[in-house]
């Protein structure tokens, strides 16, 4: 039994060593080697938009309940995301927020499509 585990536990060394050298090599000719690019002879003129430019397409604007602190008020935090998925979109703004410094979500607000 002592033996099996010890043989186990070196094969899975030798293969975990592998892994890591291969994933290293595969690193370093992809930081090595510039990225080729397609060409595009001639830039296709858009038509105008009726928007801005920063502005998204479409996407929705959600709202969140925040908070720093666990007895702390509420607070409003907006994300316009560019998802057409409502619950994406509730998922992206929620680590926005914690990505922002608010570590508890409370609720979501209010959900807006653009």
């Amino acid at each position: 039994m002592d033996t099996e585990l010890s043989e186990f536990e070196r094969q899975m060394r030798r293969e975990i060593n592998a892994f890591m050298d291969n994933a290293q090599e595969t690193r370093r000719k992809a930081a090595t080697t510039p990225p080729e690019w397609p060409r595009e002879e001639k830039a296709a003129k858009k038509p105008p938009r009726s928007k801005p430019a920063g502005s998204p397409r479409t996407g929705h604007l959600v709202k969140l309940a925040v908070r720093t602190r666990k007895l702390e008020m509420d607070t409003v935090f907006e994300h316009v995301s560019s998802s057409i998925s409502k619950v994406e979109a509730q998922l992206e703004a929620e680590k926005a927020a914690r990505k922002a410094g608010y570590p508890i979500i409370g609720y979501v607000i209010e959900t807006r499509r653009l």
